[in-house]
């Protein structure tokens, strides 16, 4: 279908064509070029890093990370409420997925739920910070790990640049994926990167994501003519240079898309507050949204399907973050997961409808959003 206005835009500028055409023209180190090194140690320190290590995806970084940390046949708690990849990768892994219940607020793993599911083969956590928003019970969490011995890893795939009492997204855990696909915050397309302060989880996942292979920063498959040394085994999942240096580029704009992005949703906020029917984006006190997603509530399944058939006619596209996992048909058919496993989980996602929110979004298109939601509760 062909939207009248689209759930997001990827926002860019002259100055991502030219990244790229650099590279191109530069005939070489297309797959490891400098510029690959210079973006991880920028998002290091962007994030309060001590390490960074791309991939050619979130999904791949995230898998990787729990390969180098060994989780294989331990437990891993992951909301259901959340993008598939959180829990395929545990499974991709060799561990076992346990699903614990979504807060209603902040949409992350609820505290109490996760404190039920631990076992003694638990060995991490994985908490989302939903569409830009931090955790609300992250410190909570962080404190079961403490107290439980327990990895805190972050899939902040959607989060890069929010912040909580001044501690960015990122740097509360043992390590964090951040996502740079299409519709994320800022984009090259597709990678991903994981942020640690640990230099043998850093070790680890150089071997697993370039075929195990040995390799330095200035010693790489590509520009060197010795035989090199292949220590375990490993997957291609490099992010090629082109991207990186799309992602340079694009991290030199992230505070102006943030700002751009907080304002449309603060346009939003101001106009939808005094519709009683749905609920805008919680942002709790001491808490930074980058709004990666503009989310609202309403009060039933029925009124959500409702409202989302009425802004397609009018061509506004709407899309539901996120259906549960444990009702998927793999995890379903596989583990047993029925409907009423995870009642909040599954309430919630009966609720939830995101609206269009990306920099490029203009007061006309916010007008005519916020009008037909209006008719449609009149």
């Amino acid at each position: 279908m062909k939207w009248k206005i689209p759930l997001f835009k990827s926002y860019w500028d002259q100055n991502d064509i030219d990244s790229i055409t650099k590279v191109v023209k530069r005939g070489t180190y297309w797959a490891t070029g400098p510029e690959i090194q210079e973006f991880e140690n920028k998002i290091a320190k962007y994030v309060g890093a001590k390490y960074a290590i791309s991939f050619n995806s979130g999904t791949s970084a995230l898998h990787s990370l729990l390969l180098a940390y060994n989780i294989k046949s331990k437990e891993v708690i992951v909301p259901s409420f959340t993008f598939i990849s959180t829990a395929n990768a545990v499974l991709l892994a060799g561990g076992k997925t346990v699903f614990a219940e979504t807060e209603s607020q902040t949409y992350s793993l609820d505290a109490e739920s996760v404190k039920e599911k631990i076992t003694e083969k638990t060995k991490a956590i994985i908490p989302i910070h939903y569409g830009g928003l931090p955790s609300k019970d992250i410190f909570e969490l962080k404190k079961i790990t403490e107290d439980n011995n327990l990895l805190l890893i972050e899939d902040a795939a959607e989060s890069l640049g929010s912040t909580y009492q001044g501690k960015k997204t990122g740097s509360f855990g043992d390590a964090a994926m951040f996502s740079f696909c299409q519709n994320k915050v800022i984009t090259t397309g597709e990678g991903g990167i994981i942020v640690t302060d640990s230099k043998k989880i850093f070790e680890k996942m150089k071997l697993i994501r370039s075929h195990g292979r040995v390799e330095s920063q200035n010693n790489d498959y590509f520009s060197t003519t010795k035989e090199m040394d292949y220590i375990d085994i490993g997957y291609n999942f490099r992010m090629p240079t082109m991207t990186a240096a799309l992602g340079l580029s694009q991290l030199k704009k992230i505070d102006k898309i943030i700002k751009m992005r907080r304002e449309k949703a603060a346009y939003y906020n101001k106009k939808l507050k005094n519709i009683n029917e749905l609920i805008t984006p919680i942002e709790q006190k001491n808490q930074k949204h980058v709004y990666q997603m503009y989310t609202i509530q309403l009060k039933n399944k029925k009124i959500r399907d409702k409202l989302q058939k009425h802004l397609t006619k009018k061509g506004i596209m709407t899309k539901v973050y996120f259906h549960p996992i444990h009702l998927k048909t793999y995890y379903k058919n596989k583990f047993g997961y029925q409907k009423g496993d995870l009642p909040k989980t599954e309430e919630l996602s009966e609720k939830v409808l995101t609206l269009p929110l990306y920099p490029q979004l203009t007061k006309k298109d916010q007008e005519y959003i916020i009008q037909n939601i209006n008719k449609f509760f009149i």
